[in-house]
């Protein structure tokens, strides 16, 4: 059984969640993006804090949750991305990544789900963010 059918099949009753994956290493962002589409999820990409604001500010495109790196090449890191969504998109969720060990405690105060996820990460981790996300919304 393909993880497609058994993450889709758990989730019947729960509407499909929106992710943007902002990635500037493309091999990196491909894997992620390609493994949440597989678990049923639909998928945006960036390469850039620019480039996923303009993706946010699209009026055909609604983001529930954006996993982003901190790191990343532009005049924006992952942490400004976030502030960003704080201001302008406060319903959108927001999961930080980083291989970087001291950026923990930043991105602790930036995200919903708590302290960033440390690089290298297993797929299923971001997958279980988003559920304890979309689930704590539901509970609001």
């Amino acid at each position: 059984m393909s993880i497609l059918s058994t993450n889709i099949t758990a989730e019947t009753d729960a509407p499909l969640q929106t992710v943007l994956v902002v990635e500037d290493e493309v091999l990196i962002r491909t894997v992620i993006a390609d493994y949440l589409r597989e678990c049923g999820y639909r998928v945006h990409e960036a390469v850039n804090a620019q480039e996923a604001i303009a993706i946010l500010q699209s009026p055909e495109v609604s983001v529930d949750v954006v996993f982003s790196d901190v790191e990343m090449p532009g005049s924006m890191d992952g942490f400004g991305l976030a502030r960003w969504i704080r201001a302008n998109k406060p319903g959108t969720h927001v999961i930080l990544t980083s291989g970087v060990e001291r950026s923990a405690d930043i991105a602790g105060t930036l995200c919903e789900a708590g302290p960033q996820l440390k690089k290298p990460y297993p797929s299923q981790d971001i997958v279980d963010r988003i559920k304890q996300l979309t689930a704590k919304a539901r509970r609001s």
